[in-house]
């Protein structure tokens, strides 16, 4: 009985290993003074090696990184967000097409003014794909708020 039981959970180890969800990439939200009503917010992503995140301008075929802000009346988004982080470029097979994209770390960055000396948040959410040499996981949405203006 218990050499069954072995060979039973043996058996069954592979397949619970393979049920978790495989979370490649951690992120990490924060804002930065700029001047009295200026901020940047920062979306850091670090991902595992082996996997890449595309770019906003990711190519024909996988889901880009994008970004969605709630609207907020204390605070205004100054421009579009930018990508600060090393952008690699390479034709892929799977969506025949040339993408863009990126390994390790990426920072994202949206500037934002503040009306007056109000403490307000900016909230959103990221909409994400990662992708590695044999698979792609499906696109994910995270929300996330941060901490600008005040003292």
């Amino acid at each position: 009985m218990k050499k069954l039981l072995t060979a039973l959970a043996l058996f069954a180890l592979p397949i619970l290993a393979s049920a978790q969800i495989e979370n490649p990439v951690k992120w990490s939200f924060s804002a930065k003074k700029v001047n009295a009503n200026t901020y940047e917010v920062h979306a850091i992503a670090t991902i595992e090696a082996g996997w890449h995140l595309y770019a906003q301008e990711a190519g024909e075929g996988p889901v880009p990184t994008s970004f969605k802000f709630t609207k907020n009346p204390l605070a205004t988004l100054d421009g579009k967000v930018t990508e600060a982080g090393k952008l690699h470029k390479a034709f892929d097979k799977n969506f025949n097409s040339e993408l863009k994209y990126y390994e390790n770390t990426v920072d994202f960055v949206q500037k934002v003014t503040v009306k007056g000396k109000a403490a307000t948040k900016v909230k959103g959410s990221v909409e994400f794909m990662v992708c590695d040499d044999h698979q792609c996981l499906p696109p994910k949405e995270l929300e996330f708020a941060v901490n600008v203006g005040g003292k």
